[in-house]
């Protein structure tokens, strides 16, 4: 075990038991297999503020399987009250992570997550510190209601703000939808990217089957973070530790399973810098191949009919891989220190007609294809995403005029302005809103509708940026175009007026400006990169963060980092 560093390792073991001892250990107990709690639970978070009762609940598996639990706390990112974006410090909580793992004298650790960025960021930290690691999360919220109409955050928060700004929901019944888009403890509970983490840190095998689904207020939520408990203690035992289980096969099992959900487009981005942490490359387009090789099986919003309450009842993610076996690299190590191929034999197919549309089965898929697309073009040399399936169909062959937003800034001021010429069929581009040009890449891709259109109906355009998008969200949204405007990019090139065609059937985004005019346009471009922060983690942030194609992780994080030096 790690000790202090006081130039004498027998006075470090010496003093470190006499502090022990004010918290009731003894000197056997700390002979005992010692399981950090990575706590993240938060009061200004509120999707992590209820995670007192499963923190007791991990305590009493570590006991009960002869560990002793000490819980610690690191940052905790709450999206929607961070400024500017949770995106922004995800990073940082992953160094938190990693670096107090590393430095205490943990034989294992347990990751308690919830809101959408810390579970890759404590995959991110747990993937580099890599000591055994078994991840909970606090679960997603109960269904809301309103007026018979189930409710959910945040994809329903967008669909009536917007039906406000349109004119057709005034300021009392929007405050009676407001007060029961969240109505209990727990994160976004539509297959936004809490919900999408989750599922893909259990089909990584980083946490027990069945943990991603189960609603925050359930009692068998406490009864998995109990099991957490005691399996943390068995991979301790056994020396399981996370380069073991998140293997390129089980990224590969997780890339799979976010096509089968409808998962967010974020995940694409964080899959990418976790695996970063371990020396595996995953290149954008293999979200691609699987994604045309992997048929769409759960009909769960923003991309289909239910929620992650019903999704719940029908078997969560352990069921879509059931269905997907056949798909799946089975030999993968999991944290229950089985087998996926054993994991899923005592898995049954759903077949309660009841629950048959929420999941379906490989033979009768939503979609024969996944939920999202990878797109490439002179407009996106690296590559962009979208969501088909949350897509207006039609739209997604389309070409349209550009109107173009500088910043979000000069889109908040500019959008609903009555003298603004934009038309239906025209696309909205907003630029300068990437991990640089952000900073930290917020989710401002799913640009308002302007005032005026929603007032002819229209309640969808194609719209693209260099941004990420809220996986709670839907619409024609290309997003994460690479490299963004802000180092280049050919988005910085565009105008408005302009000619924009969206193919994605044949996977493509293409400027219908000729190359010449492109070449006389980057001639005369002046790239000077806004620099937000004068100094401390701001600064660091936009020094050294990588492009959403690279996972936007720090390039002196990556695990062939000194490699790549030498």
């Amino acid at each position: 075990m790690k000790t202090t560093s006081y130039g004498d390792p027998g006075f470090s073991q010496f003093v470190r038991k006499a502090f022990s001892r004010n918290l009731g250990y003894s000197s056997e107990d700390l002979r005992k297999p010692i399981i950090g709690i990575c706590n993240t639970e938060s009061e200004v978070n509120r999707c992590h503020a209820h995670f007192g009762p499963l923190v007791e609940a991990v305590k009493r598996g570590v006991l009960m399987a002869g560990g002793i639990p000490m819980e610690f706390p690191t940052i905790s990112l709450g999206e929607l009250y961070l400024s500017p974006t949770s995106m922004l410090f995800r990073n940082l909580a992953a160094m938190d992570t990693e670096e107090m793992i590393a430095a205490q004298p943990l034989d294992g650790v347990v990751l308690l997550c919830g809101c959408d960025k810390t579970t890759p960021a404590q995959l991110m930290g747990a993937a580099s510190a890599n000591i055994p690691s078994i991840m909970v999360t606090g679960g997603p919220m109960l269904n809301g209601e309103y007026e018979g109409r189930t409710l959910g955050a945040c994809t329903d928060c967008r669909f009536f703000w917007q039906e406000h700004r349109a004119g057709e929901v005034d300021e009392h019944e929007l405050d009676q939808i407001n007060q029961r888009l969240a109505p209990s403890d727990g994160h976004c509970m539509v297959m936004g990217s809490a919900s999408t983490m989750a599922s893909c840190a259990e089909a990584l095998g980083m946490m027990l089957p069945g943990g991603a689904a189960i609603p925050a207020t359930h009692n068998l939520r406490k009864q998995l973070a109990e099991e957490s408990g005691k399996k943390i203690v068995e991979l301790v035992k056994h020396n399981v530790t996370p380069s073991q289980i998140m293997t390129y096969e089980a990224f590969e099992n997780a890339i799979r399973v976010l096509m089968a959900i409808g998962g967010s487009t974020n995940a694409v981005i964080h899959l990418i810098a976790i695996a970063g942490r371990l020396g595996i490359d995953i290149p954008l387009h293999l979200y691609d191949k699987l994604s045309k090789e992997t048929p769409f099986l759960a009909n769960l919003r923003p991309s289909g009919k239910y929620q992650m309450e019903d999704f719940f009842k029908a078997g969560g993610v352990a069921v879509v891989m059931k269905e997907l076996e056949s798909l799946l690299h089975t030999e993968c190590l999991t944290v229950t220190g089985k087998m996926l191929k054993d994991n899923l034999a005592v898995v049954k197919k759903q077949r309660i007609p009841a629950y048959e549309d929420i999941i379906r089965t490989i033979e009768k898929p939503l979609h024969a294809e996944g939920g999202i697309a990878v797109l490439y073009g002179n407009l996106t040399p690296n590559g962009a995403v979208i969501k088909p399936k949350a897509a207006t169909e039609r739209m997604l062959t389309h070409e349209g005029r550009a109107v173009v937003f500088n910043s979000i800034e000069d889109l908040e001021q500019r959008i609903d302005q009555e003298d603004l010429d934009i038309n239906a069929d025209d696309v909205l581009v907003l630029r300068n809103a990437g991990p640089i040009g952000g900073p930290g890449m917020p989710e401002a891709g799913m640009l308002p509708i302007p005032k005026k259109l929603l007032a002819q109906g229209v309640r969808d355009m194609v719209r693209i940026s260099d941004c990420r998008m809220s996986g709670t969200a839907g619409g024609t949204v290309v997003l994460h175009i690479t490299p963004e405007a802000a180092v280049g990019g050919p988005l910085s090139l565009v105008q408005s007026g302009d000619r924009i065609r969206l193919d994605v059937p044949n996977r493509s985004l293409e400027l219908l400006v000729s190359d010449e005019v492109l070449d006389k346009r980057r001639e005369s471009l002046q790239i000077t990169i806004e620099r937000s922060y004068p100094r401390g983690y701001g600064w660091l942030f936009q020094q050294h963060v990588m492009q959403a194609d690279k996972g936007c992780d720090f390039d002196f994080l990556q695990a062939n980092f000194q490699s790549e030096k030498k």
